[in-house]
């Protein structure tokens, strides 16, 4: 199995993160099971979630190896600090290597801060806020898209409300299941179990 990596900083969204994660490390109806979840942070000390949960990362950025599929930024209250910047470097190791590379909410104005939304479609949560925090380093105006999740490539991007459709995107792109099931678990918690079952 290839090995998804979600970088959780200090004070990560943890509820943008569960919802796709439980999804990669299920077996699907049909197939095989393709993926398992790993952890990167800045260092293996824990992290912990907006939501009070203690993570202990599998790795540390400078342990990170090459043989990932995706790379996965989970929003979250650190994104804008100076001691995140380090992530940029495996961000655009993924990038280079034709990874899938996913950012929500906050994790999309940090690659915005880093130059990487300048020459694709791509979301954030406000383009005014994106522009403010990422300054100079952000040109991308022009391919801005008032949408939950943009896919363009292998660069997957959403806003904070979105992680749904985030997950949506990731689960398509990486092929993780039958496009299917894939829509069927979208369908399920985006219309919730009773509208669900009724349109069966």
């Amino acid at each position: 199995m290839e090995k998804v990596l979600f970088v959780v900083l200090e004070e990560y969204a943890d509820w943008e993160a569960a919802s796709v994660a439980a999804a990669l490390n299920e077996k699907p109806e049909q197939g095989e099971k393709k993926y398992e979840v790993k952890t990167v942070s800045l260092t293996k000390e824990p992290v912990t979630s907006i939501g009070g949960f203690r993570t202990l990362p599998d790795y540390a950025l400078d342990e990170v190896e090459d043989d990932f599929a995706g790379l996965i930024l989970i929003g979250g209250n650190s994104w804008r600090k100076e001691e995140s910047k380090p992530v940029i470097e495996l961000v655009q190791q993924a990038l280079d290597a034709d990874k899938i590379v996913g950012a929500i909410c906050d994790g999309t104005v940090f690659l915005g801060m880093n130059g990487i939304l300048n020459s694709g479609d791509h979301t954030s949560n406000y383009l005014p806020e994106l522009q403010e925090a990422a300054g100079e380093n952000y040109t991308g105006e022009g391919r801005y898209l008032e949408q939950q999740a943009v896919r363009d490539g292998n660069l997957i991007t959403a806003n904070g409300s979105a992680y749904l459709e985030f997950g949506k995107e990731v689960l398509t792109a990486l092929e993780s299941a039958p496009q299917e099931e894939i829509d069927e678990w979208y369908d399920f918690f985006k219309k919730g179990y009773y509208e669900f079952y009724a349109s069966k």
